[in-house]
């Protein structure tokens, strides 16, 4: 699988696999039905304690987005609420590619747009009162 996890961000373990879990299915790496590695598997190719698997797909069950079977292992479930989240997300995606490209073809650099996007970011959550 496609899961990299790094103990010296601070943040513990199972929520960087909850995190990039997350995301595959909101890009749409996973969909509804993959099955994810098993808990020993994934362990061992992360390099991590099979509980920390175990938690972080705990967890993710709970939120609805993945169903763990007894014996055959744990698979993406998108509910209709989750699938609504992934294709907005999806959307989006789509509308930053072609600004992207846009500002590219403007003579920007990514450096610059990336600086600029973050800048809003956090711009709109000083207004908004979000963080």
């Amino acid at each position: 699988m496609f899961f990299r996890l790094n103990p010296a961000t601070g943040q513990p373990l199972y929520l960087q696999l909850m995190e990039q879990i997350r995301h595959a299915t909101e890009t749409g790496a996973l969909r509804d039905g993959d099955q994810l590695p098993g808990i020993r598997t994934l362990a061992e190719q992360l390099v991590v304690s099979p509980n920390t698997v175990v938690r972080a797909y705990t967890e993710l069950e709970k939120e609805g987005l993945l169903e763990l079977r007894q014996g055959s292992g744990a698979y993406v479930t998108l509910s209709s609420r989750t699938r609504r989240r992934t294709d907005r997300i999806q959307a989006a995606r789509r509308r930053l590619q072609d600004l992207i490209a846009d500002l590219r073809s403007e003579g920007l650099s990514d450096e610059e747009i990336r600086r600029a996007v973050e800048a809003e970011i956090l711009y709109s959550a000083e207004l908004t009162g979000k963080r």
